[in-house]
């Protein structure tokens, strides 16, 4: 999520997103009163690392290789801090890797097979960009390479990348009411052109009442997604949980749009927008940005271990030039559907009453944390 100064989304920016969600729709009431199915109780993650870098304070992506870690920080105008991070597995950093030119919101990274890192430049918090992008940086290489790509109907804020069995990019949007869309490039990615993207399908959420600091609207949005090493696992994350897909066959979007996830709570993370595996794929490994918490607060990477189910034989994930992934339903915008049609927020008394008791909550919590 892209910094404007020090207002994060979770101070003022919050409660705008969150008024503005519940007035178009994307936030129904339903959303409100639908009650979880993952318990708030749940166990913390158990902490592996602290990052004391002072430039690591807004990461949102993150991914594990053998020798340590991966990050970046979201679009971040302090141009220290706009630079891939390579880790060791003791946090601390031992190489960094600048852009040639300025990105404008990274908010993920993804590793193929390879070892080639694809950091996701999409997030769009105005949805206002004309194009997103992704940048590759091959293994050994020092400069990444910018393949800009163009949504089809409309810009999207997104903040998770998923590679496919053929090292394609996958963009996962945020999304709003537990309704996310799935976006792949058309054609392969070339430096110097922009790569139409495509509808690749939707993905609806399991409901949990898991604790975080966002309530109900944690709990909805996606925030971060990874390949399992070896590419028959994918998870997506929200500020609250991670939701994990088998892949039987290698398909990605065949999996998301029509599998059952397993629920690995994530409860009470500051602002939780990572996730990647453990390098033997046992763990989920996690970090919060600590931009927004008290003084002297560090980012800790957090371990969830991988929930336990069947898992069946896919080709691992590598990083080659994409193709365009099995088609499922497409999609036209990204609003909560039911019965074929789009609902509005109808705002009744009821609903009135819900949405002044939220705004009440988040300004109370804006005010007392400046």
């Amino acid at each position: 999520m892209r910094v404007r100064g020090r207002l994060r989304w979770g101070r003022r920016a919050r409660v705008g997103a969150v008024l503005a969600a519940l007035l178009t729709g994307v936030v129904t009431p339903a959303v409100l009163l639908t009650p979880g199915t993952a318990g708030a109780a749940a166990a913390a993650g158990a902490p592996v690392c602290e990052i004391r870098d002072d430039r690591l304070k807004e990461i949102s992506g993150m991914v594990a290789t053998d020798d340590g870690y991966v990050v970046v920080n979201d679009g971040a105008d302090d141009e220290a801090r706009r630079r891939i991070f390579f880790l060791d597995q003791r946090c601390a950093v031992v190489r960094t890797v600048s852009y040639p030119t300025q990105p404008r919101d990274t908010e993920d990274l993804a590793v193929g097979r390879d070892g080639t890192v694809w950091v996701a430049d999409i997030g769009d918090n105005d949805r206002s960009r004309t194009t997103v992008a992704v940048w590759r940086l091959a293994p050994g290489k020092d400069k990444p390479v910018l393949h800009r790509m163009a949504y089809p109907d409309r810009p999207h804020d997104a903040e998770a990348l998923l590679l496919d069995a053929d090292g394609q990019p996958l963009i996962v949007t945020k999304g709003g009411s537990g309704t996310v869309f799935l976006y792949a490039p058309s054609t392969a990615l070339r430096p110097g052109a922009t790569t139409p993207l495509a509808p690749a399908g939707q993905v609806s959420l399991p409901t949990t009442d898991t604790s975080n600091p966002f309530s109900f609207v944690g709990r909805g949005v996606v925030t971060g997604a990874a390949n399992a090493p070896d590419g028959r696992r994918v998870v997506l994350r929200s500020y609250a949980d991670a939701f994990e897909y088998d892949v039987p066959d290698g398909d990605v979007v065949k999996a998301l749009t029509s599998g059952t996830p397993r629920i690995t709570p994530l409860p009470d993370e500051p602002q939780g927008e990572s996730i990647t595996y453990s390098r033997d794929g046992g763990s989920l490994l996690t970090v919060s940005e600590s931009a927004d918490q008290p003084p002297g607060t560090r980012p800790t990477i957090l371990r969830y271990p991988a929930p336990d189910g069947p898992v069946t034989a896919a080709h691992p994930t590598a990083s080659v030039a994409p193709v365009l992934p099995t088609a499922v339903r497409p999609i036209a915008e990204d609003t909560v559907g039911l019965g074929g049609r789009t609902w509005p927020l109808m705002v009744g008394g009821g609903t009135l009453l819900a949405l002044l008791a939220v705004a009440g909550v988040l300004r109370w919590r804006y005010t007392a944390r400046r």
